[in-house]
């Protein structure tokens, strides 16, 4: 059974896995690993991209269960994990540079306290934005349900698609750059991934209120 764990357009994210009744489960965690804390024996594969909280693009971190490395005569070598693992993931010639700051961010996390202490810090971060957002009459959350709701990626809206536009325009001018939400969903969307300082929320939530003033 394949998941995301975390959706970044829509704003939400599965924290409690299924019962899947023995079906592997394989995740791509690309947007949330190191930020939440999962227990890795219950996945039969997670797959992540680094770019968004290991490093520079161009890294994948792969952890697989030893059953699943099995002979696929079907892929080519370089999907085969097998291959890959076996090589002690050599068997190209790896991205030194992408590797040795993933390793930084590795060692940072550990400085923080853990996988632990980055939920905690996330959760933080994220509450500051969810709380001001739940108690304000001129922004809303399309995740109602709080269980559901992503840390990292935190979709919002105004009354109108054209205060919509005005905010993206007016953020940007103050710093707040790509904060446009996905075309497919529109709004906006405040991506708080790890290394997005607790100062650049509160920093935010100053401008939103600057913003919900002038325009209500």
């Amino acid at each position: 059974m394949h998941i995301t764990t975390n959706n970044t357009i829509e704003g939400t994210a599965i924290y409690d896995l299924p019962d899947t009744n023995g079906v592997p489960i394989v995740a791509d965690m690309s947007s949330n690993i190191l930020a939440v804390r999962y227990q890795v024996e219950q996945f039969g594969m997670i797959y992540a991209g680094a770019q968004k909280n290991i490093g520079p693009a161009g890294v994948t971190v792969v952890i697989i269960r030893d059953d699943l490395l099995n002979q696929e005569p079907t892929l080519s070598s370089m999907l085969d994990y097998k291959i890959q693992a076996d090589a002690q993931s050599l068997y190209n010639t790896p991205p030194a540079y992408s590797i040795y700051i993933a390793k930084l961010v590795f060692e940072w996390v550990k400085e923080l306290g853990g996988l632990d202490k980055m939920e905690d810090y996330n959760r933080e971060k994220s509450h500051l934005l969810y709380d001001y957002i739940d108690q304000s009459d001129f922004y809303s959350n399309p995740v109602v349900d709080l269980k559901d709701r992503s840390l990292a990626n935190i979709p919002f809206v105004t009354p109108s698609k054209e205060l919509d536009i005005k905010f993206v325009e007016e953020a940007d001018q103050h710093g707040f750059k790509n904060i446009k939400g996905h075309r497919s969903v529109g709004g906006m969307r405040a991506s708080l991934y790890n290394a997005f300082p607790r100062q650049g929320v509160l920093d935010l939530i100053n401008f939103m209120q600057s913003f919900e003033s002038k325009n209500k």
